[in-house]
């Protein structure tokens, strides 16, 4: 068992409230196979890494710009085997609506068709890969993310399910929680803590000095 107390939480998208893993697998492969890569290897530095900067990394060559529309394109129109994780609902209707959002390496467009299909509630604060000049394990996503909340950096926790995002948030000088949705255990040993599943993440809103609400998270 273990506990914190916080002022916000900001939430990945992809393999922590929705597992759209079948999805990346079948867009990324199939990207990886019309170029000469191994399926695989582009698959695991896909996840978790925003596409445009993915591109770069692998095919420095191509037009990155073009490539992340076709691959824009291809992920919304693949939505099988897309589900919400046990919890996640839960969890987010345990959280005042202005005390967490979602900092995903997805576009708006695709994290809000994702969101939508998995019947969870859109944030009112987002942001995506479109609104940082650099993705995780950049810092940028997440002090986005506080910034929008309006917190400090040190007062928010991250959910995370990639090593990227992990080192992101730890950049941005915040506590990372880890599922193992995506990556064995073994490859998010740098979390602060790593939860079995979301479902054991617990979210109750306590009071704080001065009377300001903070939040408790347990698991």
């Amino acid at each position: 068992m273990g506990s914190l107390e916080c002022d916000g939480v900001l939430f990945d998208l992809d393999g922590v409230l929705v597992d759209s893993t079948p999805a990346v697998t079948r867009v990324w492969s199939a990207w990886a196979v019309e170029h000469g890569y191994d399926p695989a290897e582009v698959v695991r530095i896909a996840h978790g890494r925003r596409a445009i900067e993915t591109v770069e990394l692998i095919a420095p060559h191509l037009d990155s710009s073009a490539e992340l529309a076709q691959l824009e394109r291809r992920e919304l129109d693949d939505t099988d085997g897309l589900v919400v994780f046990a919890g996640a609902a839960r969890l987010l209707a345990a959280l005042p609506s202005n005390r967490w959002a979602v900092v995903t390496s997805g576009t708006r467009r695709l994290a809000t068709k994702r969101l939508q299909l998995a019947g969870l509630p859109l944030p009112e604060k987002l942001v995506s890969a479109e609104e940082v000049k650099l993705g995780k394990p950049a810092p940028a996503p997440f002090l986005r993310g506080a910034e929008l909340l309006g917190l400090r950096p040190g007062d928010c926790v991250v959910v995370e399910d990639a090593p990227s995002g992990i080192e992101a948030a730890h950049r941005a000088g915040m506590t990372a929680l880890a599922v193992p949705t995506t990556y064995a255990r073994a490859e998010l040993g740098q979390a602060d803590a790593l939860l079995h599943s979301l479902d054991q993440l617990q979210a109750v809103s306590v009071p704080g000095s001065g009377g300001q609400l903070r939040i408790l998270l347990r698991w």
